[in-house]
């Protein structure tokens, strides 16, 4: 005990080694010390020692003690945290349940999503028509909940499967043998290795091969920007400025600012703000409101702080349309065709809740000079709320890997990307060139990229230069941002087809607005991403002839995972929650896909994200010394009509009936599907398929019940 206790002391004791051999061959060698002659001595001749030793032990002893209760009050402090996270949950399960808005109420109550923006609304699309993809999964559902309960009895009669069916051995037991049930399961697994398996694996098989391409695709897109990163290779500049970082060229051409801007009264002041204090020389500088807004409130406001931008010296006007149609490219359509447009040479976009720094036209209009080839300037997004909820922090993770690897690398190596509707500068020659600002589709601002590419501008990226904006926090703006991004290029593609086939760029070109820029990102990857994790994974499970092998089910998505989380390093924590969050908007993201590629009513959709106004608090501290006082954003004091209209739109918001979560019934579903899944993977004692199946399905149930992202009381 001395020894064991006093293992830190300077001088140890020297003993005699005594090994004992177990005679049992799967016992190893123990080796112990014996007590040396010192130590023997040492307990005869000294009593002091004997008490100092018995001092230390107890002293020890209270010390384990302490150490043990203080790990069981850890240990108890940590369960009852797991116990109050799990009631808290439970609570906001039960209330959530309890308030019965569904999507499908707040779609068809009369104020549906297309409402919330311009004038023209598109055709209304059917109720029908939209539960079309609801009742598909909610057949899959039906049949799963089915089978288990069969599987679950096939189990307790004892057909076990446990990784490959022994399906042969039971079709060959005597007849006399089976029961009823027996006689019934055999046919049952006939027609499954018949006519069940086959085409679903072959179904399997396809995703998994539109899978590998996808990976690959990711892989050398990531392998492009290590690249990039490794030989520090840059955008050039044209000219004889040596830092265009640095402003001081001499090179100031006329400019006009756009902010195109909905009903956008939590922003409206912060983007004005940034956009004034741009430094670049008043006399070729031009910024344009444009108010789109019905809400006559929001026009005063908007009005007013033009106004007073105005009396401070920025050359600043508001334009409000008479006739709002055409979405956002028909706001911008009716601005450039102003007469006084044909003054200007360039033309920056900016978003209502994008806030510019001041030296933003001094670091992008420089590589338009002498470089009479290049259309756009864009610039990185940065987001002020990116730490607010999972929500933010995931969607991070995504425009990260968005800017950092995809913009990225296409404007390096083949000077082509998706423009991104904000934060870019024009040359207004590329814009007239390509034909201008079409309503045609929901992604205007891919449809004029596209065309501009077809006529042979070449686009400039530049990653070191950040617009701040602000992220949607709750899921159904997220989820709206995310239906309108991926409807839109569908409608595009059948579009745009002829016009590439016919073109004259080059056929390397060709191939890479079809296949890579369209069908591979746009379309296969949120095809094979519900189908096969959402859809044949859980069908695997009650066709086990079918099989799905592991490293495509975890092994090859963890990887891509990492690899998307590199350009945002700091969020690694959340890799998984990441992925599982991937998958579960893959619903979305198809059914988006489905209805722009066949011209379904809701590709028509569109909606303003919702912003918070969050934003607007401490990221523009570095004006506060070129603003003055009355002109600061968040004091600025409208005048008394103003105050009076905010007087009453409060008390018309008090009065309406308060929002609630939607509860998303094709999410719920697919929970539900996913959860019978791995129920019946455990049956099977599947590892990693169980795992998958039932996280992915817990993720469904969060979104389902509208549990991630900024909640509505």
């Amino acid at each position: 005990m001395a020894s064991m206790f006093h293992w830190w002391a300077k001088k140890g004791h020297k003993g005699t080694p005594v090994v004992v051999k177990m005679e049992s061959p799967n016992w190893a060698l123990v080796e112990l010390e014996s007590p040396s002659d010192e130590d023997f001595l040492l307990s005869s001749s000294s009593s002091s020692y004997v008490s100092r030793l018995e001092k230390g032990r107890n002293k020890n002893v209270r010390q384990l003690t302490w150490i043990l209760l203080l790990k069981a009050h850890r240990a108890a402090g940590c369960l009852t945290s797991l116990a109050f996270a799990a009631l808290g949950l439970a609570s906001a399960i039960r209330r959530r349940v309890a308030s019965g808005r569904t999507d499908h109420d707040d779609d068809y109550d009369g104020h549906g999503p297309a409402d919330d923006y311009l004038g023209a609304t598109p055709e209304a699309e059917s109720p029908a028509l939209k539960s079309r993809f609801y009742s598909c999964i909610k057949a899959f559902l039906c049949l799963s909940l089915v089978l288990l309960g069969f599987e679950v009895a096939a189990y307790f009669k004892g057909w076990h499967f446990r990784g490959t069916p022994q399906w042969q051995y039971l079709l060959t037991a005597p007849l006399g043998m089976k029961d009823a049930f027996n006689s019934l399961y055999s046919k049952w697994v006939m027609i499954r290795v018949e006519y069940l398996a086959p085409p679903l694996q072959f179904l399997a098989n396809v995703c998994i091969l539109l899978f590998l391409i996808q990976s690959l695709d990711r892989l050398v897109l990531c392998l492009g920007c290590f690249w990039i990163r490794l030989k520090k290779i840059k955008p050039s500049v044209k000219s004889d400025v040596s830092d265009p970082e640095s402003g001081q060229s001499g090179y100031f051409p006329m400019v006009l600012v756009q902010i195109p801007m909905c009903n956008e009264k939590e922003v409206y002041q912060q983007s004005v703000a940034a956009v004034c204090n741009l430094d670049w020389p008043k006399p070729n500088l031009l910024i344009q409101v444009l108010d789109d807004s019905d809400d006559p409130t929001t026009q005063l406001l908007i009005k007013e702080e033009v106004r007073k931008w105005q009396q401070e010296g920025s050359s600043i006007i508001y334009r409000h349309r008479v006739i709002r149609e055409g979405y956002k490219a028909g706001n911008l359509k009716s601005a450039m065709n102003c007469s006084y447009v044909k003054d200007y040479e360039f033309v920056a976009i900016f978003d209502a809740d994008f806030q510019p720094n001041p030296d933003f036209l001094k670091r992008t209009i420089p590589y338009f000079k002498d470089n009479e080839e290049v259309g756009l300037v864009q610039a990185r997004w940065s987001f002020v709320n990116k730490d607010e909820n999972l929500l933010t922090r995931l969607q991070n993770i995504n425009l990260a890997f968005h800017f950092e690897v995809e913009q990225q690398v296409n404007g390096i190596f083949i000077n082509f990307f998706g423009f991104n509707g904000t934060a870019g500068v024009w040359r207004i020659k590329a814009l007239e060139d390509s034909g201008g600002w079409l309503e045609r589709t929901t992604v205007e601002d891919m449809d004029i990229a596209v065309r501009a590419h077809l006529h042979g501008w070449k686009f400039v990226f530049l990653n070191d230069v950040e617009c701040q904006c602000e992220l949607p926090e709750s899921y159904e703006a997220y989820r709206k941002q995310q239906h309108r991004w991926h409807s839109g290029p569908m409608q595009l593609f059948r579009l745009c087809l002829p016009a590439i086939i016919r073109s004259k760029i080059s056929a390397w070109k060709k191939f890479n607005l079809i296949f890579l820029f369209f069908l591979l990102r746009k379309l296969i990857l949120p095809f094979y991403s519900f189908t096969l994790f959402c859809i044949i994974l859980p069908m695997t499970m009650f066709v086990p002839e079918a099989e799905l092998p592991a490293w495509v089910v975890c092994y090859i998505p963890a990887t891509m995972s990492f690899l998307n989380i590199l350009p945002a390093p700091k969020s690694f924590p959340f890799i998984v929650p990441y992925l599982l969050f991937e998958n579960t908007m893959s619903v979305t993201k198809f059914n988006a896909m489905i209805s722009g590629l066949f011209q379904l009513g809701s590709a028509y959709e569109w909606v303003v994200t919702k912003k918070s106004g969050r934003s607007s608090e401490g990221d523009l501290a570095g004006l506060v010394e070129k603003v003055p006082d009355k002109y600061q954003r968040g004091v600025s004091v409208p005048d008394l009509m103003e105050m009076k209209e905010e007087t009453r739109q409060q008390e018309e918001k008090t009065s309406r009936k308060k929002q609630h979560n939607r509860i998303y019934r094709k999410e719920l579903s697919l929970a539900l599907l996913l959860l019978t899944a791995s129920a019946r993977s455990l049956l099977s004692a599947q590892g990693i398929h169980f795992y998958f199946l039932l996280f992915q399905g817990i993720s469904f149930l969060l979104v389902g019940l509208d549990l991630i992202g900024e909640q509505v009381e």
